[in-house]
Formats: structure tokens, C-alpha cells, sequence
């Protein structure tokens, strides 16, 4: 997630006096607003708890009243110690901290606790209405939906709440994963727009994982319902010969055999991004970005119109950082703490492997750079639990959104074919080698997009793996 404080606000008090109210951003929208008293509270808060060695610095109390230039060097000092502190993984992931802003949401808002009914979306177009409360956070509504639709509580953390918005064409745009430090009925509600919607959807990659799923027959129906959706949408690749195969089963109500062919299928479990800007294999190309199968797969329309597909694998990527800052709107001014006439460009950049000595940074101004970036940490927070021997049941719902720093002295994950069965067993892991195929970028024909692709790939076979710190 990223955090900012891209301005602030002289508010009126009770007593009729007027205070600084900081506007806190996330993703480059209101999340709330807070007093510099309320942050020192939470700071003192912290230090208590974890220590003054842990807690970064926070900026020092002011006698007299702050000039215009004092308070923007505080926000400034402010926005800095908000992400110093999401970013710290103990401080970051503390009930403290995320409580905090779950407050702050709801008063900033100004939404009472109450009984609400919130709706929330299957892939099939279906809607769940669960009775919660508005103060309610995202794991409270997460297992409020599976009980209402009976799904077992081992398999409650295969699944996540999304934020969506939906197009007027019926086209779906990923905004981000509903987070703990946010009440989901408040984060939809204060969107004023009947475009956006809560969607339940699989929170994992490996298809491995999916006979786990479909051993219940409420995750079944769950996950094909969402195979159907996917492919409707054009985001899994079907030719004339699958497709007639695929209705047959769907017609016989053969759910699991479904499910298995779709897994055969090109860019099966990958989230499809909305179409926008990078700069490889040059600047300004158009491209289509997909999540999936532990890579971000480009379509590229070069300037030439020519059409270019590759993948980016994960465990080549030394790190990634997404960073935001306001560009002025039409007839709008340059001022940064215009929000009214400001937009938020954001962009994700990472750092790739190329070929054994040459290491190159790639980039992606998309509005969804975050969604991204929270693909990306949550592939490789599946692989480094897999690397471990653990089990995602047992992963902790709270992931971190940020950069990942490799060593040579880590050992590297080997991504499973795509085609194979699941097999909890198949993963392996291998010592790094220095042996890396170089980076290529075949052309494909704009008439294949209808059916599946057979364009190589630019990645190699192996990589650094790991995972370090936040750095947004």
C-alpha cells in the first residue's frame, strides 16, 4: 500500500477554534484525517509497546503557531514516519497501528456503528448480502460471507475481498485488495458510486492449490464460477476446439472436469489489468499487463503497431517500488496541495534480470500500479511459505506491499509447469545458477489474440528469490 500526505486542511473545532487536519492518502485516495495530536498519540503508543529503537523518529512539538512553511515541513516529516511505519513489517502489521486507522477511516467518514447489510459480488455476477457492522474490518466481513456460504474455515484464507469497478461495457478494473487497515463498509460507501463493488475472489496462484478448493463443494462452486467469468471476459484464452469442449462439460454439470481443462488453458488464475504505458522494450508503448502463474506477462503495441508478448518472471526481479505524484488535470494548476485539480500518476518500476550480468529496470505508469505491486508481493510471499515447507492455510492473511532485495547466497524457487497436475508435492527447490538464457521479445500476430498464443516467453529458468523490505 502506499501511503501519503499529499495535503492538509485548516478545520474548525468543537470550541470554534481551527486546527491542521492531515490528509492521509492511501493509493492516492483519502483513507482520513488526522490531528498531529492523534499521531502522537499512536506514536507514544508505539513506543511503549516496541521500544524507541524500533519506532522511528517522530517530528517534535512546536510551542508557537506553525507558519504555512512549518506545517508543510511537518506533513512532509509526517508522511514520512506514516510509511517508515507501514513499512517496518512488526510496526507495519501491528492490530496498534492498522486499529489506528480503522478509527480514523470511520470518523473521518463520519459513519456510526451500526447494523449495515453490504453486498458482496461472485465472479458470476451473483450477490452475497452479509449483516455486519459498519466498524467491521475486512477479516470480520471475509468471515461473515464464508459463513454465509457455508465455506469451511480452513478454506477461508484461500479467499480475499477485492475492490472493483465495473465499466459501463461490463469490463472489470482491479482497484486493490481490501486491506486490515480499512472497514470495507466504509471504504465502499464513502466511493459514492454505484460503479464499485466488493468481489470475493481466490487470494492464491498455484494451481496446486485448487484441489484443496475443489474438495468442498461450496469452494468448488466458488472456483468455477470464476473459471466461467474468466473466460467469458476473455481473460483465459480459448480456441474454437476448447471452447466446444468447455461447453460440453458445462452443460454435463461436470464442475471439476471444467475446472481441470481451464487449468490447460493460457493465462488460467491471471488477473487481467486495464490497458496502459511502459517503457519496454521502448518508451511509450501501449500494453495489455497480466498477473499470473508467478510472472507479469506484457502484450506490447509497439509504436510501428506492431504486436510483442513476453513475461516478466518474478524470481528474476532483484525488486520493484511503486511511486506516486500529482500531475495537474486540464485547465488545472501544478500545485501539488491543489487536489481539486490534481490527479495521481502512479508507477511501477522493477528492477529485472535480463541476462546474467545486465540488470535492467522496467516500467509501468498504470493507475493499478499498487494491484500489481500487491500481485507481485503476494506471488512471492506464496513461494518464499512453499521454499519453507509451509502451507498457505496457515499464511497469515497480512501481506506487505513493496520491494523485495535478493542475495546470491539464497536459493531460488523453480516455477512448476503450467500444464502439470496438481501435486502439492512438485515444487522444488534449486541452487542458484549462473547459467541464465538471455532475454528475448518475439513477435506475435494482432490476429491471435482470439486464440491461444504459442509466443515464447523472455525469462530464464532460474533466479534469485527472497523477500526484504517495503520500500515505498
Amino acid at each position: 500500500m502506499h501511503f501519503s500526505i499529499p495535503e492538509t486542511e485548516v478545520r474548525s473545532g468543537e470550541n470554534g477554534s481551527t486546527y491542521v487536519a492531515y490528509n492521509i492518502h492511501v493509493n492516492g485516495v483519502l483513507h482520513c484525517r488526522v490531528r498531529y495530536s492523534q499521531l502522537l498519540g499512536l506514536h507514544e503508543q508505539l513506543k511503549k509497546e516496541y521500544g524507541s529503537n524500533v519506532v522511528p523518529a517522530f517530528p517534535p512539538k512546536k510551542i508557537f503557531t506553525l507558519t504555512p512553511a512549518e506545517v508543510e515541513q511537518r506533513r512532509e516529516q509526517l508522511e514520512k514516519y506514516m510509511q517508515a511505519v507501514r513499512q517496518d513489517p512488526l510496526l507495519g502489521a501491528s492490530e496498534m497501528f492498522n486499529s489506528f486507522l480503522r478509527k480514523a477511516q470511520q470518523e473521518t467518514q463520519q459513519i456510526p456503528t451500526e447494523d449495515v447489510a453490504l453486498d458482496i459480488c461472485l465472479s458470476n455476477g451473483q450477490k452475497v448480502t452479509v449483516n455486519i457492522l459498519t466498524s467491521d474490518q475486512t477479516e470480520d466481513v471475509l468471515d461473515a460471507v464464508a459463513t454465509k456460504l457455508d465455506l469451511p474455515d480452513d478454506l477461508v484464507g484461500y479467499f480475499s475481498l477485492f475492490l472493483v469497478r465495473e465499466g459501463v461495457d461490463g469490463g472489470l478494473t482491479f482497484v486493490r485488495k481490501l486491506q486490515e487497515f480499512e472497514l470495507p463498509y466504509v471504504s465502499i460507501t464513502s466511493l459514492r458510486s454505484s460503479e464499485f463493488h466488493i468481489l470475493l475472489r481466490k487470494s492464491y496462484w498455484d494451481m496446486a492449490y485448487d484441489s484443496d478448493v475443489m474438495d468442498n463443494r461450496v469452494g468448488l462452486n466458488l472456483l468455477y464460477a470464476q473459471t466461467v467469468s474468466d473466460i467469458e471476459r476473455g481473460w483465459i484464452l480459448v480456441n474454437k476446439d476448447q471452447h466446444r469442449q468447455l461447453k460440453s462439460l458445462q452443460e454435463k454439470g461436470s464442475k471439476k472436469e471444467f475446472i481441470h481443462l481451464g487449468q490447460t488453458l493460457k493465462y488460467y488464475g491471471y488477473i487481467k489489468f486495464d490497458p496502459c504505458i511502459t517503457d519496454f522494450p521502448e518508451k511509450g508503448c501501449q500494453v495489455i499487463v497480466s498477473a499470473g502463474n508467478n510472472e507479469l506477462n506484457f502484450h506490447v503495441k509497439l509504436p510501428n503497431e506492431q504486436m510483442k508478448e513476453g513475461s516478466f518472471k518474478v524470481t528474476r526481479m532483484r525488486c520493484w517500488r511503486v511511486t506516486s505524484s500529482q500531475v495537474p488535470i486540464a485547465n488545472g494548476t501544478a500545485n501539488p496541495c491543489s487536489s481539486a485539480k490534481c490527479e495521481v500518476k502512479l508507477e511501477l518500476a522493477f528492477e529485472y534480470l535480463m541476462s546474467k550480468d545486465r540488470l535492467q529496470w522496467v516500467t509501468i505508469t498504470s493507475q493499478q500500479a499498487i494491484m500489481m505491486s500487491i500481485c507481485l508481493q503476494s506471488m512471492v510471499d506464496e513461494l518464499m511459505v512453499k521454499k519453507s515447507g509451509g502451507s498457505i492455510k496457515k499464511m497469515l492473511r497480512k501481506r506487505h506491499n513493496g520491494s523485495i532485495h535478493r542475495t546470491d547466497s539464497q536459493q531460488a524457487v523453480k516455477s512448476p509447469p503450467l500444464l502439470d497436475s496438481p501435486d502439492p508435492n512438485r515444487e522444488q527447490i534449486v541452487k542458484l545458477s549462473t547459467k541464465l538464457s538471455s532475454v528475448s521479445l518475439r513477435g506475435i500476430s494482432a490476429s491471435n489474440s482470439a486464440n491461444d498464443i504459442s509466443g515464447n516467453d523472455f525469462h530464464g529458468n532460474y533466479a534469485f528469490e527472497g523477500i526484504g523490505d517495503d520500500d515505498l
